[in-house]
């Protein structure tokens, strides 16, 4: 009987040893989720920052392409709302618009070659492509985070501890519009 006990003691700390590990290594992957995201966040806040710097330059030239203008400020109310709320996939609807509409920002201001060797304009452009491809590293990694979060709380047995805790899957960051995706593999580093 007092082996029983005994084996009965040892196989109860070793769950809680384990239950106990388990749950730190997913506290450690949702913070890792949530310090990508904030990374975003932050790289995010400074284009929407620049962006209309960039907008207002071109705005100033291009009086007659308002309608772009009004989509470029739908898309960044859109943004900030989307971000506001954490919304992985409103930000991402909203960076779809906005990727579809730098284009057409940038053949704006190819028409107007003063606004083309206007220093701010120039210095606003490579401030903005630099952020694009710091946001592209942070993307990749937010989604690599997620992913490894998404796939820890569904494994057997770590899915008993993660709905102990009430993990919920992370959206992955996706480009939602066709749009975008087409614009996205036309240049988006144009240098003026």
């Amino acid at each position: 009987m007092e082996i029983y006990l005994i084996v009965g003691i040892i196989l109860l700390v070793l769950i809680v040893l384990w239950y106990v590990t388990t749950y730190n290594r997913l506290i450690r992957m949702k913070n890792e989720c949530d310090r990508a995201w904030s990374n975003i966040d932050v790289l995010l806040q400074q284009r929407y920052d620049e962006l209309p710097g960039l907008v207002n330059a071109v705005k100033g030239y291009a009086k007659h392409e308002k309608s772009i203008f009004e989509e470029f400020a739908e898309a960044r109310q859109m943004a900030s709302n989307a971000r506001a709320q954490g919304d992985v996939a409103g930000v991402g609807r909203a960076e779809g618009m906005l990727a579809s509409i730098m284009p057409q920002i940038y053949a704006v201001a190819e028409q107007y070659p003063e606004l083309k060797a206007d220093g701010n304009f120039m210095n606003l452009q490579q401030a903005i492509s630099d952020i694009e491809d710091d946001l592209a590293d942070r993307r990749e990694f937010y989604n690599s985070a997620s992913t490894n979060w998404n796939t820890a709380i569904e494994q057997i047995p770590a899915n008993i501890v993660a709905n102990t805790m009430g993990a919920i899957r992370r959206e992955l960051w996706k480009v939602s519009t066709p749009k975008a995706r087409e614009s996205m593999f036309e240049s988006v580093d144009v240098v003026f």
